[in-house]
């Protein structure tokens, strides 16, 4: 299995931390197609406590569950003989040399055989404003 650890603040989310920024363009589409096609999802970062919590279930809400989170497997408990270094094939990260390449290019890279075409509609549906009846009335119209 191949583990891809995954930062939040900047990477998955727009950076507002302590606060939970608006989600990355084709953030969530891509992580779930990882998770759909096999890959291990970790997610790695800065965050811990509440904050950490906060982020774990934005992500759950929006339909991503990860393998571990801040360690290289569900099971690893700290001390001193554990390393700090996840142990991951790919790291996708804001810090990058060069930065976030952004999700569209995440996905290229990974899919190359894809189009984005169908990525593109799921987040233009996500994005999809509700009609005037529906923020009105609560219904669809």
């Amino acid at each position: 299995m191949i583990k891809i650890a995954v930062d939040f603040d900047g990477t998955i989310v727009e950076h507002r931390y302590p606060a939970i920024g608006e989600p990355k363009l084709f953030a969530f589409e891509t992580l779930k197609e990882f998770q759909k096609r096999g890959f291990l999802l970790i997610l790695w970062t800065f965050r811990v406590g509440k904050e950490l919590d906060e982020a774990v279930e934005f992500c759950r809400i929006n339909g991503v569950e990860f393998y571990a989170v801040n360690k290289s497997y569900p099971e690893e408990i700290f001390d001193e003989s554990t390393p700090r270094k996840i142990d991951a094939d790919i790291f996708i990260d804001d810090r990058n040399l060069g930065g976030f390449v952004e999700w569209s290019a995440v996905w290229q890279i990974m899919f190359p055989e894809s189009n984005l075409v169908e990525l593109e509609k799921k987040a233009l549906r996500k994005m999809k404003k509700p009609s005037l009846l529906s923020r009105i009335f609560g219904k669809k119209g």
